[in-house]
């Protein structure tokens, strides 16, 4: 069974797509925020202006266009069908990677007190850099990664005290 996606450009056009649709993109990194793009024979540079993971949102820019992109897999519809919502997990007392990357950053150190919405690492994935940011207020308790660590999904990356 492939894996499909669902995404959504300024919250107005909405896209169906599976795991093959995105592996025929002819997308190249140029570096970490720009991308080259060949879609019909037409060359197209991206730069990725901002991320958030949690929200699996992305700032685009394409010719002086800025988009917003909002990408969903099956779960996440699920989820949201169920009545569930992200706001739930803010009880969460440690960070586990939500893909496999490598560790590019670490903003935080135990004892670190931090806030909602601080950057704590950097994670390279799929092409991109991933700022995953912490979903609640609290203490880092530790820190299981550092720089350079390849990780694996669900890896313990950080915990909170309790």
């Amino acid at each position: 069974m492939s894996n499909s996606y669902k995404a959504s450009v300024n919250k107005k056009y909405n896209f169906d797509l599976s795991t093959e649709d995105l592996n025929s993109l002819d997308i190249k990194p140029t570096n970490t925020s720009h991308l080259h793009v060949l879609k019909d024979n037409q060359p197209f540079k991206a730069e990725i202006l901002s991320s958030d993971f949690l929200k699996k949102e992305y700032e685009i820019s394409i010719k002086n266009s800025k988009y917003t992109v909002v990408i969903t897999d099956q779960l996440d519809v699920l989820i949201k069908e169920m009545g569930f919502s992200l706001g739930n997990a803010k009880q969460l007392n440690n960070l586990k990677a939500p893909m496999p990357g490598l560790i590019l950053e670490i903003n935080v150190t135990p004892g670190q007190e931090v806030k909602e919405g601080d950057s704590l690492l950097i994670l390279s994935a799929m092409k991109m850099e991933n700022n995953l940011v912490s979903s609640r207020d609290g203490i880092i308790k530790s820190v299981h990664a550092k720089k350079d660590d390849a990780i694996k999904k669900g890896q313990l990356l950080i915990e909170f005290e309790a």
